[in-house]
């Protein structure tokens, strides 16, 4: 009991200095922890963009082109994500003869602010 107490009049002779420095390294460790969990999230759903956009080439290798059909359901599948601003300008839009080279590419935003651009290119197998 004697070495408790002489250890807690010794803490109690401390400073604020030294809290505070340890709060101050908690509270920037925490800002790092909530901005690195913001860009794993971020890049979670360009990975799941990459994976619809992988999964219209093939179709479109089948077909020769992007039917109306998989353009709307693809951007049903880009919206669930919640890529806003779709564009498919360059995308191969009508049929072309076996052989020939297909394009998708899919540009829009993530996250309402981070631009990005998913371009794939095939040949056509129908």
């Amino acid at each position: 009991m004697k070495k408790f107490r002489f250890w807690m009049e010794e803490y109690q002779n401390g400073s604020v200095g030294d809290l505070a420095g340890s709060c101050l390294c908690i509270l920037g460790m925490t800002i790092v922890m909530f901005s690195y969990l913001h860009t794993v999230a971020l890049l979670q759903e360009k990975l799941m963009v990459s994976q619809v956009a992988r999964k219209y080439i093939l179709r479109m290798e089948t077909v020769g082109y992007l039917t109306p059909a998989d353009k709307t359901e693809m951007r049903c599948e880009l919206e669930n994500i919640g890529v806003t601003d779709i564009c498919l300008d360059g995308t191969t839009m009508v049929n072309v003869p076996y052989g020939s080279a297909i394009q998708l590419k899919i540009a829009g935003k993530l996250g309402e602010k981070y631009d990005f651009t998913e371009e794939r290119m095939s040949s056509a197998k129908h």
